[in-house]
């Protein structure tokens, strides 16, 4: 079991031969895995592994067709509104609305959560200071940069505090710098909430800098679990990276880019639409 300053984590995400089919395509086949509490999980893997389709069902967008799933206490079936209340997500695809102000698609996010009203404003403004995004709230959002816009839309994710908070792709068409200060408020995040984060990402250096564990998806299959050095060990290549290990377990290759709102909101998109 994992431990955090000494103190054992207990599974806040537990997954168990979990399947999902689209008639005769196996998109999920028998996955099991479990994710601690304020831990950092990856979860990698070429496209079309699988990777969406999962995080779609634990978002409880989708339903299985076998298996089960526990998030916060919460099956994923029996209890799907709970799971939501406890959860937070920020998907590929632009999630704010670039005709609107930062501050105003915080106060439609608190109303979409349900935050209390007479807290909303408090919230919205305790988490634009944390992010330090206060000195745009009035400022069209259509204008941020693409790292602006990945801190916003974690903002919102994080308004109804969940102790979940999925990121599918949270650093795309993002340059190094933009990436590198999202993950310091993520970590941040993570350390004054005690928030666990399950992410995607096709940046290996990006899963190796913070995650706690890794896993690794192929071909709708649980091809691996682990730490780092642990994934690394399993190739027997002397001085492994983590690139070589994606390699060793999919045959899979990685790429990046840059973008800037248009090209983001337009790559997600397609991202999506490919799974």
């Amino acid at each position: 079991m994992l431990t955090k300053n000494g103190v054992k984590l207990n599974s806040i995400i537990k997954v168990e031969n979990l399947t999902k089919k689209f008639g005769d395509f196996v998109a999920l086949d028998s996955v099991s895995f479990d994710v601690k509490k304020g831990e950092i999980f990856a979860f990698l893997g070429p496209n079309g592994a699988g990777k969406s389709t999962m995080i779609k069902i634990l978002i409880t967008l989708l339903s299985s067709t076998d298996g089960s799933g526990i998030i916060n206490g919460f099956s994923l079936i029996e209890n799907p509104a709970q799971v939501r209340k406890s959860i937070g997500y920020v998907p590929q695809m632009i999630s704010v609305d670039g005709a609107l102000t930062a501050y105003e698609n915080m106060m439609l996010m608190a109303s979409l959560y349900d935050v209390p009203r007479k807290e909303r404003q408090k919230r919205i403004r305790e988490i634009l200071v944390f992010l330090k995004l206060e000195k745009f709230e009035k400022t069209l959002v259509k204008n941020f940069s693409g790292g602006m816009i990945r801190k916003l839309e974690i903002g919102q994710a994080m308004l109804h505090h969940p102790p979940v908070l999925f990121l599918d792709e949270p650093t795309t068409g993002l340059d190094p710098i933009g990436r590198q200060d999202v993950w310091e408020h993520l970590l941040e995040l993570r350390d004054k909430f005690n928030t666990t984060i399950f992410f995607t990402t096709h940046y290996m250096e990006e899963a190796e800098d913070v995650s706690d564990r890794i896993a690794i998806m192929n071909q709708g299959k649980l091809a691996v679990i682990g730490t780092v050095s642990e994934l690394k060990k399993k190739t027997k290549k002397a001085n492994a990276t983590l690139d070589d290990a994606f390699i060793f377990f999919t045959g899979g290759e990685l790429s990046e880019d840059r973008s800037n709102f248009r090209d983001i909101k337009r790559g997600r998109a397609m991202e999506r639409k490919l799974g």
